[in-house]
């Protein structure tokens, strides 16, 4: 959400910032709002003021016995009892509207984010690891040998649909392996708290980390109410909702592995075979809750790590930086992830770690008191893939495939698998 005094003072400054985002200037239309809303406040101050005065005299003229003066008075009341329901009314259409305007405009790019239209003008920051090069023709992750009978896609439709999936046997102990790997280090080495968070939420949920009202489509609902999150930025950031919380205790820093769902509203055709756009997926989530002036550092943190995940599997990667056509809904500045697929012989996004500014603070209401005991701030917010475990898999068994239809498993999984080393071409992990 955006802060309505700093459209006042810059009107000019947030048109640019959309103009950047390729949107039309949006401050005229919410200013001439704003200004009515705040008309209509005054008026109703005013109002209430006519009405108090008036309440006040009414006794003393029927004291007086003035009934002339009694019967104007009492009209009077009357008459700004109505005039103040009237304005309240206004004031309550143009405060919804100017709500409906503000909680649907995206974030504010920074300064340093590059201009462009879309993802052909995201700009790499660098690469790490080379891309092995094989004695034979590398194969997709559901055309491997040794892993084709384990990833069930023929089930998983008659269970569910398209865009899903069934792991069996060596796939789902790796799959296993690679979330519990990452949780550890996440909570081992980079000091985040590991959380276990509800994957049903409550409309405010969704909406404070910006899901609603913009993007109903791209979620599930029950039948109840609830929403099944898309990711657990959704949870792990609305920990802060309606909180003032103490600043000496920033950053917080969680993580979180759990199921996700997504619609995936508008991808018809797009990624339609394997495991690399489903329905319902896992991901190891991170999600920082900054101080204002630390939430860049923590940016860089949180980016490293997750590569660190990537490095530890010795998965080839590149680190992107959005432009501001490519930019998310709630996301100041994003870097993505990708990791090197040799099936499709590219480079393919496995996490995107975005700092949000006080956007969603706004819209939770979300704050801090400053140490130095100055009035509560808003928070920063940011979150970051760490990374998506499925995608993870892709990228583990395409590397990691042999001549032979097996897989050559990562050193760092060794342990998570019972000392097991590799998938044998016929689906067994040996």
């Amino acid at each position: 959400m955006h802060d309505i005094r700093a459209i006042r003072e810059h009107p000019a400054a947030f048109d640019a910032a959309f103009a950047r985002r390729g949107l039309a200037a949006q401050s005229g239309r919410i200013l001439d709002i704003d200004q009515a809303r705040r008309a209509a406040i005054s008026a109703v101050e005013t109002a209430k003021a006519a009405q108090n005065a008036a309440s006040k005299q009414v006794g003393a003229a029927k004291a007086k016995g003035d009934e002339a003066e009694f019967e104007r008075l009492r009209a009077l009341v009357a008459d700004k009892k109505a005039e103040i329901a009237t304005l309240e009314e206004q004031a309550r259409v143009a405060d919804a509207e100017l709500t409906a305007i503000l909680e649907t405009l995206p974030n504010q790019p920074m300064a340093d984010v590059p201009d462009g239209a879309d993802e052909s003008d995201n700009v790499e920051l660098k690469t790490w690891g080379t891309p092995r090069e094989f004695d034979f023709q590398p194969v997709e992750h559901y055309e491997i040998a040794g892993i084709a009978p384990n990833m069930d896609f023929a089930t998983a439709a008659k269970l569910s649909g398209s865009r899903f999936v069934v792991l069996r046997g060596a796939v789902a102990r790796v799959h296993r392996a690679l979330a519990q790997f990452m949780t550890d280090l996440h909570v081992d080495h980079h000091a985040l708290t590991e959380v276990n968070s509800p994957v049903l939420v409550r409309d405010d949920a969704m909406y404070g980390t910006g899901q609603l009202p913009k993007f109903s489509e791209d979620s599930y609902q029950t039948t109840n109410g609830w929403w099944l999150i898309p990711t657990s930025e959704v949870t792990l950031t609305n920990f802060a909702a309606g909180e003032i919380l103490d600043g000496a205790t920033l950053p917080l820093r969680f993580c979180a592995h759990t199921l996700c769902f997504r619609s995936e509203a508008g991808s018809a055709g797009k990624d339609t075979t394997g495991m690399l756009r489903q329905h319902q997926f896992e991901k190891v989530e991170m999600v920082s809750i900054t101080h204002p002036a630390d939430s860049l550092a923590e940016h860089e943190r949180m980016t490293r790590c997750a590569e660190a995940v990537l490095e530890a599997l010795e998965l080839p990667y590149r680190r992107i930086v959005l432009c501001t056509g490519d930019l998310g809904f709630g996301a100041q500045k994003t870097h993505d992830i990708e990791v090197w697929v040799p099936g499709q012989a590219t480079y393919r996004e496995i996490s995107s770690v975005s700092v949000c500014g006080d956007f969603q603070a706004r819209r939770m209401n979300a704050r801090f008191r400053p140490q130095d005991g100055g009035k509560p701030e808003f928070v920063h917010t940011l979150n970051g893939s760490g990374v998506a475990v499925g995608r993870c898999l892709i990228a583990v068994l395409e590397n990691g495939q042999t001549a032979d239809g097996g897989v050559d498993l990562p050193a760092a999984l060794h342990r998570y698998l019972g000392g097991k080393t590799r998938i044998a071409p016929t689906g067994e992990l040996v």
